[in-house]
């Protein structure tokens, strides 16, 4: 157990040899960045936390737990999310923090009081590597939810065909949570472009089966439920054969063989539609 003594010599060390550990620091995890990140800006990050520790062990020694080490914390915390943005891996950010054990070594274990404070220093600044490490994990799942969330909108268009017609062209497995991106971004649509039809095209959708009916139905549902007449269109043999063998019930939903002949159908009944209201105001 380092002494009390023993800890504001540390502190002493850490303090009036500050700028050559830094530099030393920031040379070492550099070249194991391989110039991937400036000197600058490294020795901007590694510098505000070397000082933020200082202040740490000044206030209630090598004890890593407690607010006295928050902003000790924080800046891992926010220094971790920034390398996993920039694509470093969680190690080479761990070994950011580790590379100071390295640093300090040789000049606080020259005697047997030196070495103890410094291996309890060494166990600190192992937990604060492993602290990057779950602060990078947090941050990579983050992001690769977030450009999941991305890549299911895009894959899941809705389009103006024609005035008051829009379209849904649906490419690859239409499951539960792309199913509910389809409803919000038609029936949004629906409400912006005053559309009164819409043609879900499942040309692009391999296969069809109970699963993905119900998805079908229910997407369906909801465009009905805004005013909004619906027809399926890619309807190919395969999958009616599929469809029929499974006995998959559409009800009376129109569906037609290809995104054309549904858009000249739904376009014939825009005509009618507004033919109906011309009368309906003479």
């Amino acid at each position: 157990m380092a002494t009390e003594s023993n800890t504001q010599l540390l502190v002493e060390t850490l303090t009036t040899q500050r700028d050559s550990f830094l530099s030393r620091w920031t040379r070492t995890v550099g070249d194991e960045l391989q110039g991937r990140l400036s000197t600058a800006e490294l020795g901007r990050e590694l510098g505000e936390l070397y000082d933020a520790i200082v202040r740490g062990i000044t206030i209630r020694g090598l004890d890593g737990r407690g607010e006295h080490f928050s902003e000790v914390r924080s800046l891992l915390i926010e220094l971790s999310r920034s390398r996993a943005r920039q694509g470093f891996t969680s190690t080479e950010t761990a070994r950011s923090v580790f590379a100071l054990k390295e640093v300090l070594e040789p000049s606080l274990t020259d005697d047997e009081e030196g070495a103890r404070v410094y291996l309890q220093f060494a166990r600190l600044l192992d937990d604060l590597g492993l602290l990057t490490t779950e602060a990078y994990v947090r941050t990579r799942e983050e992001i690769i939810s977030s450009q999941a969330e991305q890549l299911l909108e895009l894959s899941t268009p809705v389009v103006k065909l024609w005035d008051g017609v829009v379209g849904v062209p649906l490419v690859g497995t239409l499951d539960s949570a792309r199913t509910q991106v389809v409803m919000e971004k038609l029936l949004q649509t629906l409400v912006d472009s005053d559309s009164t039809h819409a043609i879900i095209d499942i040309t692009g959708v391999p296969t069809v089966d109970t699963q993905v009916a119900q998805h079908l139905l229910k997407t369906v549902l909801a465009a009905r439920m805004m005013g909004a007449q619906c027809t399926i269109s890619g309807i190919r043999p395969q999958i009616a054969q599929t469809i029929v063998g499974l006995g998959i019930e559409f009800g009376d939903i129109a569906t037609n063989a290809s995104l054309s002949d549904a858009l000249r159908q739904a376009v014939q009944e825009v005509a009618r539609d507004a033919e109906d209201d011309v009368r309906g105001l003479l």
